[in-house]
């Protein structure tokens, strides 16, 4: 949290607090000396009218009885005006104008009363334990001769003046807090005055700190302060000219970076990662962000790349390029280039390394090796059966007219096969050929008609293996399609359900559509195909049962095709299957 208090609370605050010192300290010495000045008058009064009481004191105190002295103490009040208590040398009271001397205790113990008896007159201001309020008192001695016989005491009370300084005092406090008010609200204004001009250099500082520079500061009527406001603003706008030409620079190092198709990454010879582009961050799957200035090891999790990299700037030599895995993406081979960054000292301070994407291309190499093998080996099987046939009957088995016919008709079959797998890979290369060239017309049409037209060229085969196709659909099916394309799709799905169907079974064809769909499924109720087939099952010429498939005349191809057909179409082909169960594939077409 910061301590730090702003401007107003520095200076408002100590103000305050002298004004309101001063303003009591004024007050409490005039209240004091108020007191004091009364009091002295009080006492100058008390003294004058105890020696008027004196002059009228019967002449035979304190010999005179109980009665008459308590009528002339009343009677010397009504000269007077102050209270008169007549006290004998023992300190017993004799007369009192306010109080029955009968209840009133020996007055020996007053401090006033006890010096007067001494001889020499005395005042007090006590509180009267008698009257229940704070009194003067004024004790003078009353002599006869030379001997003192008695005392006579004056005393006024004290609670009107009291009351009337109370009432000063509170005037006093009230006035002192109005003045505070004033004097805050002065104060804060004042403070204010000051500070606003601050406060907009500041607030025009921090703008600047954080690189707006749109707007520039007021300059204040302060020389001070103007000149300090001048100041941030040529600096303000120099580096904003500097800043821009840093963003343009870096801007168009970011776009040339972002813009390869390479990833690219800067470390330092501390192995700190400096830069990473955008490509290099997806192919290692980090947050470049978070990444700069970290060590390499702790974000790039591959040690192929962390010992070319660490081998590099340690050997300080240029390495050979090399292929890399990375741990993280399966199968995924990036090619590695490394140069040295160096300063216009020609010193070097890290290394640039480049990242190759070669995945694809190894991939596609392991394509084409593999449907070389693959067509290889399908082609050699027919071409191998029918030179081996034609042989035997070169040999001689021509003359027997039973055995040159067997193997003449497997000769002919293993023709067609051939025939089969050179028509069905030219089919394939015309559907990937006419979607490269983007020359698939798709147009509205009912997928129903589509369905019976694949429907009734299956129809032989599907009465030769006594299996009963149905179809069942909510209405017009409506799609843009090429329909001969799709009709194929739907013929090789009809041909795979027929052929790996039990005799006497049933192939269903339904035809829906959803608010993105519009779909067409093929349903058999035959051995079904394990879950572990499904990421190939539509390879160039990859088997479940590669020994029944080849029994039955299947060239590899047949779900390859129905593939490539839903692609065309910008759509897919997916397979629902359980050992024993049967088989559903589902052709989906978008609408739009």
């Amino acid at each position: 949290m910061d301590q730090r208090k702003r401007l107003l609370w520095k200076v408002a605050p100590p103000y305050l607090m002298i004004m309101l010192f001063a303003v009591i300290a004024t007050g409490w010495l005039s209240a004091h000396t108020l007191r004091s000045f009364f009091l002295e008058r009080t006492r100058d009064d008390l003294q004058l009218r105890a020696q008027l009481a004196l002059r009228d004191l019967p002449p035979s105190f304190p010999d005179t009885g109980a009665d008459s002295l308590e009528q002339a103490s009343v009677r010397l009040k009504q000269i007077t005006g102050a209270r008169i208590t007549l006290i004998s040398r023992d300190g017993r009271v004799l007369g009192d104008s306010d109080v029955d001397p009968k209840t009133m205790e020996n007055h020996t113990s007053h401090p006033e009363v006890g010096t007067a008896l001494t001889g020499q007159p005395s005042f007090d201001v006590r509180f009267s334990v008698t009257v229940r309020r704070n009194m003067m008192y004024y004790a003078m001695p009353v002599r006869k001769g030379t001997d003192v016989v008695g005392v006579l005491r004056t005393s006024v009370p004290l609670t009107r003046f009291e009351d009337a300084l109370w009432e000063l005092v509170g005037r006093i406090f009230l006035g002192a807090l109005i003045i505070a008010l004033i004097a805050g609200v002065v104060t804060y204004i004042l403070s204010r005055g000051v500070s606003r001009p601050i406060i907009g250099l500041v607030r025009g500082a921090e703008r600047y700190a954080t690189g707006d520079f749109s707007r520039r500061i007021s300059i204040p009527d302060t020389a001070e302060l103007a000149t300090l406001a001048e100041t941030l603003n040529n600096m303000a706008g120099e580096l904003d000219r500097r800043l821009r030409e840093l963003t343009e620079q870096r801007n168009e190092q970011e776009s040339v970076l972002s813009s390869m198709g390479e990833g690219v990454i800067a470390v330092g010879m501390d192995e700190r990662i400096l830069f990473m582009n955008r490509t290099a961050q997806e192919l290692l799957n980090v947050d470049r962000q978070h990444a700069k200035g970290r060590l390499l090891q702790e974000y790039v999790r591959s040690s192929e790349l962390q010992q070319f990299i660490g081998g590099m700037l340690e050997s300080r030599d240029v390495p050979a390029p090399r292929e890399i895995s990375l741990p993280s993406r399966e199968n995924h081979v990036l090619q590695v280039n490394g140069t040295f960054l160096k300063d216009s000292n020609d010193r070097q301070f890290g290394a640039l390394v480049v990242l190759n994407d070669i995945t694809r291309l190894r991939q596609l190499e392991g394509i084409r090796k593999e449907f070389v093998a693959n067509v290889s080996h399908e082609l050699k099987t027919p071409i191998t059966s029918i030179k081996g046939f034609v042989d035997t009957l070169r040999e001689g088995a021509l003359d027997d007219k039973e055995y040159a016919q067997g193997f003449l008709e497997r000769i002919g079959r293993n023709a067609d096969r051939l025939n089969s797998i050179i028509d069905d890979l030219l089919k394939l290369s015309r559907i990937e050929r006419d979607v490269s060239q983007e020359e698939v017309l798709l147009e509205p049409f009912n997928l129903n008609e589509v369905v019976q037209a694949a429907i009734s060229a299956c129809a032989v085969k599907a009465d030769e293996r006594q299996i009963r196709i149905t179809t069942s659909s909510p209405g017009d099916v409506r799609a843009p399609v090429d329909p001969t394309l799709l009709e194929q799709a739907v013929i090789n799905l009809l041909d795979n359900a027929i052929k790996y169907s039990e005799p006497g079974s049933r192939v269903e064809v339904e035809t829906d559509r959803t608010d993105i769909f519009a779909n067409i499924r093929v349903r058999d109720h035959g051995c079904g195909i394990g879950e572990e087939h499904f990421p190939r099952l539509f390879e160039r010429f990859y088997r479940v049962d590669k020994a029944r498939s080849r029994k039955l005349g299947g060239t590899g191809l047949g779900l390859a095709i129905v593939k490539h057909i839903a692609l065309a179409h910008h759509g897919q082909v997916s397979v629902e299957s359980a050992v024993g169960e049967g088989s559903v594939f589902t052709i989906s077409i978008p609408l739009a």
